[in-house]
């Protein structure tokens, strides 16, 4: 019998979304290893695409956008080219300038420099989940984000701003306030937003089988529902 109700808890389990986990112990742990595994991920790569005088597509992510713990060319940016070719927007080249570990701060302090180089047409902004996992305050992340968006304006890029939610351990009114500071900015500055790039993915009852095992994540066969999240107004940018 005990064997019995064992299988059907563990059942149970797997069906609870990424999102829906009340054991605050677990998710601090998990939370704690995906903080390390991002810092120790890979730095940003320029992906293919034309060559010469292509307008650019610039990505500024983390380790979501970098295809921590993927082979390359299977995480979103990579499935971007692909879509661009399929899609004959030609004259295109996506430069993924994700770094796993990156914070709203080190993307702000990176983005000068990435913007004199590659002079992207379009620029977008995939950050904010460190700073969560860090436990940095809002109100900086909101600076911060805000400032780059005003960057990628001023530049003369195209902004279009990546965002995304966290589990409600983190209680209730961050979680909300998180949420929508992406909206928020994105109002402010008048960009387009998608607010949260793993609908479909982390919010649904069979969610953990689309994570790595830190549960942070996604693997491969969740990257096409990540550029499908990002990609109707992302295409409205480029036209």
């Amino acid at each position: 019998m005990m064997e019995g109700a064992g299988a059907e808890m563990e059942s149970d389990m797997k069906r609870k979304t990424f999102f829906s986990t009340t054991d605050r112990r677990h998710f601090i742990l998990q939370a704690g290893l995906g903080a390390l595994a991002l810092a120790t991920a890979g730095t940003g790569h320029a992906q293919a695409g034309p060559a010469g005088g292509a307008r650019k597509i610039v990505i500024l992510g983390d380790s979501l956008s970098s295809e921590y713990g993927l082979a390359r060319g299977t995480g979103w940016a990579a499935l971007l080219v692909q879509r661009l070719a399929e899609q004959k927007k030609t004259g295109w080249q996506v430069v993924n300038a994700s770094i796993g570990g990156d914070t709203t701060s080190g993307g702000r302090s990176r983005l000068p420099a990435l913007l004199k180089q590659h002079r992207p047409a379009v620029l977008v902004i995939e950050l904010g989940g460190n700073d969560a996992l860090r436990g940095l305050p809002l109100n900086m992340t909101e600076t911060n984000l805000d400032a780059m968006v005003k960057a990628g304006l001023e530049a003369g890029a195209k902004v279009l701003l990546v965002g995304n939610q966290v589990p409600p351990n983190y209680g209730q009114r961050y979680t909300q306030d998180f949420a929508a500071l992406f909206p928020k900015i994105a109002a402010a500055n008048r960009v387009p937003v998608v607010p949260f790039m793993l609908k479909g993915i982390a919010d649904t009852p069979d969610a953990i089988d689309s994570f790595q095992a830190d549960r942070i994540h996604p693997l491969a066969k969740a990257h096409p529902l990540i550029l499908d999240n990002i990609w109707p107004e992302l295409q409205k940018l480029i036209g």
